[in-house]
């Protein structure tokens, strides 16, 4: 049963970023009494296999929404084929001040300047700990704010190594909007450099831990042409394992004239699928299927989607749909798909 239509007008009623922790708190309860088995997708598995993995499913959970791995267990119950959690930081930190998430519900869209607000990779590695979840499970990365740019590596390092052993992939986000000077990470020298350091250490981690765990790149939809065959060039050079595209954009054309609008922060929905299909299209071009892409970015039905596999995807992962449509798009995204 989906309840969702009757829940979301009151959820919308509260303030953004109260709804979004009452929900999460919400389905840690409801999963604890076995209640979401009830409102399960109920669909045949879809393996595919990236990164010499197996997805039991293309459709997952981008990060951001579990910034803290507080409530995989009941996001898996909710049909994801894989759970991303963080971004997470070497030391915890509080964020941006609220007011700092928006709804644009005209556009179907999120604005966010969360600043990487999490309780430490210490703590997110305790809460995978004591979930149930046995799937595939990606922990995303990231540096605190008060990190320098040049010393970014560091925070990296830090993090890569702490989750190591209990992440199926791990995921180095250079691309949010909400750090200072963050994306300036992307540029080809600093990019060429973070990579090379990051893939020197998964060699040695990989023989501490007996175990090889693919890291991949999130990266920008604001970014050009050029940039994005610069970076495509950097990933195949440095035998990265896959990249995701997209974070949040910058842009607010999508957008403009509506309440919230010029708010500062990272735009996401409906207004980000044309320019997170763009990057996947530009990077599917220049990869030559080299490494995979996991496509993220407006993904408001099944159709929207497609549209990611077709560009060039080979998996696709949720965050500001679920908002606007519920569990539902799990299901319609995986019918999608099979």
């Amino acid at each position: 049963m989906n309840v969702y239509p009757l829940l979301k007008p009151l959820l919308f009623q509260l303030d953004a970023e109260q709804a979004h922790d009452l929900t999460l708190q919400s389905l840690k309860r409801t999963e604890k009494l076995g209640l979401l088995k009830l409102a399960g997708t109920r669909l045949p598995d879809q393996p595919r296999q990236v990164m010499g993995l197996t997805f039991p499913n293309p459709v997952g959970l981008a990060a951001g929404l579990d910034k803290n791995a507080a409530v995989i267990d009941g996001m898996a119950a909710l049909g994801f084929g894989f759970i991303e959690v963080g971004t997470v930081t070497p030391r915890a930190q509080p964020g941006n001040p609220r007011p700092r998430l928006f709804r644009l519900p005209a556009a179907q869209a999120i604005i966010n300047r969360f600043g990487f607000n999490n309780l430490g990779v210490d703590q997110l590695i305790q809460n995978v700990k004591s979930a149930k979840f046995k799937g595939v499970l990606g922990i995303n990365i990231g540096k605190n704010f008060d990190t320098p740019n040049e010393r970014a590596a560091e925070d990296y390092l830090i993090c890569m190594r702490k989750v190591y052993s209990h992440a199926s992939y791990i995921t180095v986000n250079i691309s949010s909007p909400n750090t200072k000077n963050l994306r300036a990470l992307q540029e080809k020298d600093a990019l060429g450099q973070l990579l090379a350091t990051l893939k020197s250490e998964q060699k040695i981690l990989s023989q501490v831990h007996g175990k090889y765990v693919p890291v991949v790149l999130k990266i920008a939809p604001d970014l050009t042409a050029d940039q994005v065959g610069a970076i495509a060039g950097l990933l195949m050079q440095h035998r990265m394992d896959g990249v995701i595209a997209t974070n949040t954009t910058l842009a607010r054309d999508a957008v403009a004239g509506l309440q919230y609008a010029e708010e500062a922060g990272g735009l996401s929905g409906a207004p980000v699928k044309a320019g997170s299909t763009r990057v996947i299209r530009a990077l599917a071009a220049s990869l030559q299927g080299s490494l995979p892409i996991i496509g993220v970015g407006g993904i408001l039905s099944g159709d929207d989607a497609r549209e990611k596999i077709a560009a060039g995807a080979s998996l696709v992962q949720l965050y500001s749909g679920l908002i606007y449509k519920g569990p539902q798009l799990i299901k319609d995204c995986r019918k999608a798909l099979l």
